[in-house]
């Protein structure tokens, strides 16, 4: 014990101190994503928006499958926190039930898109060639696309019910996650444990699975954070344009359409304003998200 104090002494005299342990690329992440404060609002009001979405209906109990039209268009009470829309629904609970369905949608729109296009990206960028090139002309083809549009229409000929909004969506989401993986996959082939594999005799599924995709997670995460906000606003639109879910369910653009009609005639702002705020805060907290999720893991960023 004395030898090494009087070592660490010597070492310090001649100015060696021992170098800290190398950080991991996560924890090297993780430091670069809690420097940004608005990815930490982001975080923060997206776990309260879920608490208070699907929690929130088991402490503030309403009815939001029969109709009481003896509320019709009452103001926030004591019994009714932010007041009842024309059909007599707790428009408190309203929007608890509509946020279920636009997170739901959304989570789940964002996943299967990303989860269809990452594999096709990396399919296309790793076979490379005339496979590539055909592939890829696809995407171009669905990039050219008015989605909006297309998806309008899709739901006008299916009933649209929360599954088919789900896949419609996905439908036309998945060609940017594509092209972005491709592109990662691309700069990934050519390394040596990718290589390694194919000498060896690999499977190009194997290599694909095993190394190309997981080495692109950071891409791909990314894009769900995107993929999320974009799919809320999508259903948000559609339900706006009363195209979205059909009742008794209700989504969150739903509401803002049911209550148009009567805050021009009157100060009827709980129709309004709850479920407005609560599109834009949740998708700019998953935008924000999505932006410290890219700087974190970004190599400029975690090498500075």
């Amino acid at each position: 014990m004395a030898e090494a104090q009087v070592i660490a002494a010597a070492d310090a005299d001649l100015g060696m101190v021992p170098s800290e342990k190398p950080r991991g690329t996560f924890s090297r992440a993780w430091e670069v994503f809690t420097e940004n404060k608005l990815a930490l609002f982001g975080v923060g009001f997206i776990v309260f928006i879920l608490l208070f979405c699907f929690v929130g209906p088991h402490i503030y109990v309403t009815n939001q499958t029969n109709t009481d039209l003896t509320n019709y268009l009452c103001p926030p009470s004591g019994q009714h926190l932010l007041g009842c829309n024309d059909l007599g629904y707790d428009e408190l609970g309203r929007l608890m039930a509509g946020g279920q369905t636009s997170i739901e949608v959304g989570l789940a729109a964002a996943v299967v898109s990303v989860f269809f296009g990452t594999i096709y990206g990396a399919v296309s960028g790793f076979a490379g060639g005339y496979v590539d090139a055909v592939m890829m002309r696809l995407v171009d083809a669905g990039l050219s696309l008015p989605s909006l549009m297309v998806i309008m229409i899709l739901s006008v000929i299916f009933n649209p019910t929360p599954t088919v909004i789900i896949f419609i969506i996905a439908l036309f989401y998945w060609f940017g996650v594509a092209r972005l993986v491709r592109g990662e996959t691309l700069a990934l082939r050519n390394r040596e444990y990718v290589q390694a594999v194919r000498v060896l005799g690999g499977r190009p599924l194997r290599s694909v699975m095993r190394h190309i995709i997981p080495n692109a997670i950071g891409t791909i995460i990314v894009q769900v954070t995107f993929a999320v906000a974009d799919a809320i606003i999508t259903l948000s639109i559609l339900g706006f344009l009363t195209l979205g879910i059909a009742p008794p369910n209700t989504d969150w653009g739903s509401m803002l359409e049911g209550g148009l009609t009567y805050i021009q005639g009157g100060n009827y702002w709980w129709l309004i304003y709850p479920p407005g705020v609560a599109i834009i805060l949740t998708c700019i907290s998953f935008n924000f998200i999505g932006d410290a999720l890219r700087d974190a893991f970004e190599t400029r960023l975690q090498h500075r």
